[in-house]
């Protein structure tokens, strides 16, 4: 299962939409999270609904069975002149093959890209970004066992061992596995971030947590 609770993931919003199929149907994806995505489509969809999500990536292809969280009609008619449009949320039920692994692998280069872009305006240092894409990839060896969650407040970080793989509004919470170099950049990196920023690094550590919990 790549969704067993109900709980809203953090997602990406796509600055380039990226075409999805739903059911062998055409469609656009607008964000993307570990556990799910937020889609363009003609026609209307019933909240439960389950069908087949697939899309490619770096000549991959990424296939889902999802589920239809909630979905509004957005326009009608839509560029066609004839059929209703709608934005649907939809939570992913099950990876097929190793579409998990691509997912992990694809957000956090996104979101790399986008930290990095921003550490550049601020005459930062890119390479922080890249450093954080690498934080949550799928790993070869996975350990399972506690999340910490890291807590910034009134300039200091609060370090919590947890069994909680949410992920708060002060700071973020990883795998209790993960590297320590690469913990001390997510904390530099968010000590300097803006909201959005923060958003994003909260999403690069959601990958962490859900490489434990799948």
């Amino acid at each position: 299962m790549v969704a067993s609770d109900r709980r809203e993931f953090q997602r990406l919003r796509l600055s380039k939409p990226i075409l999805t199929l739903i059911d062998g149907e055409s469609a656009l994806m607008l964000d993307i999270g570990v556990g799910g995505a937020f889609l363009e489509h003609y026609g209307e969809m019933q909240p439960g609904h389950r069908f087949r999500l697939s899309f490619r990536w770096q000549g991959a292809d990424v296939v889902f069975i999802a589920e239809v969280a909630r979905s509004i009609v957005v326009r009608t008619p839509g560029g066609d002149g004839r059929s209703i449009v709608s934005h649907t949320g939809v939570r992913f039920i099950e990876a097929v093959g190793n579409s998990g692994e691509l997912l992990q692998q694809m957000i956090a280069t996104f979101v790399g890209r986008v930290l990095a872009a921003q550490r550049a305006n601020a005459a930062g240092d890119p390479k922080d970004a890249a450093t954080l894409a690498e934080l949550g990839e799928a790993r070869r060896s996975r350990s399972r066992g506690l999340f910490v969650s890291f807590r910034y407040r009134d300039g200091a970080w609060w370090r919590v061992p947890t069994d909680s793989p949410k992920q708060p509004l002060d700071g973020f919470t990883v795998a209790a596995h993960e590297d320590e170099e690469e913990l001390e950049t997510l904390c530099r990196s968010y000590e300097a971030a803006d909201e959005e920023a923060r958003r994003l690094i909260r999403l690069v550590a959601e990958l962490s947590v859900h490489a434990v919990m799948h």
